[in-house]
């Protein structure tokens, strides 16, 4: 039996030493914070009858009442939503009707005619109806109404579109509008308010004044007021709306730009008026 004493081990041994390791990344734009609230910036890119687009406003439940403690009016998940959701105001009153052209396309016509407050013109050039091969369901016709409203940030604030849940409506829409979701501090773009058709025989009545869609703002970490502020358009943020704008002509995926918008962004978009 050989009893092989080992030597005491030197301070540059290391032949029975493991060592695990990790690293962690965080890259972050100048100006970003995780305390207080993140800040939104809000403006509208084209200033064209800028007087009908009202400021986007926060989510009020408006009177309620609290005489009990465990009331709705009470909870505090209520609450927490509210506080990050904001409502767009519709900024005309239109009655559309879905029909076709004389080459069986898909078109809109307001209903009231020579009758209506939006001139014939202008009504073709604010609506965009999807050809059928866009829809999402063969008997269901999209329309897109184009907005000039842009939310931006330089903190990392995702955008949720949605549609105006919290408002009851006497004359409910005959379809459903569509939502979306992306980073405001990477793909700031102006809105459209996007309609799926369920029953193309009941008209769309909008009035001007009621919610048209509201805006739910989802920041990190999650439990961060929003300050939404009006924002100047400076030469760098209407520089980097150019870039972004139209691209979804060109590809399919926008998404897939993302890396390549932020790597031309500029340190700060967000400067309020």
């Amino acid at each position: 039996m050989n009893d092989t004493a080992k030597a005491p081990r030197g301070p540059d041994d290391t032949s029975d030493l493991s060592i695990d390791m990790a690293f962690s990344v965080e890259v972050r734009q100048a100006g970003q914070s995780e305390s207080g609230p993140a800040t939104v910036g809000w403006l509208l890119a084209d200033k064209g009858a800028g007087v009908l687009f009202e400021p986007p406003r926060r989510l009020k439940s408006g009177a309620v009442q609290r005489r009990h403690a465990k009331s709705a009016a009470s909870c505090p998940s209520m609450y927490s939503l509210e506080s990050r959701l904001f409502e767009v105001l519709c900024p005309f009153d239109m009655t559309l009707e879905y029909t076709t052209t004389d080459f069986g396309d898909p078109a809109v016509k307001d209903a009231l005619g020579p009758m209506s407050a939006v001139r014939p013109a202008v009504i073709e050039d604010l609506i965009i109806v999807s050809p059928e091969t866009e829809w999402r369901h063969p008997e269901r016709p999209i329309l897109q109404i184009r907005l000039p409203y842009v939310f931006v940030s330089d903190d990392p604030v995702y955008l949720c579109q949605m549609p105006p849940f919290q408002h009851y409506q006497a004359e409910p829409w005959p379809g459903v509008g569509l939502i979306g979701r992306y980073p405001i501090n990477i793909w700031p773009r102006t809105l459209s308010w996007a309609f799926e058709w369920h029953d193309i025989d009941k008209p769309l009545v909008l009035r001007r004044g009621d919610p048209l869609f509201y805006v739910l703002f989802e920041t990190s970490p999650q439990n961060r007021s929003i300050q939404l502020v009006e924002a100047e358009p400076t030469a760098d943020l209407m520089d980097y709306l150019h870039q972004i704008a139209g691209v979804v002509n060109y590809v399919n995926q926008t998404f897939s730009l993302f890396k390549a918008a932020e790597a031309r962004r500029p340190p700060r978009l967000v400067k309020p008026r």
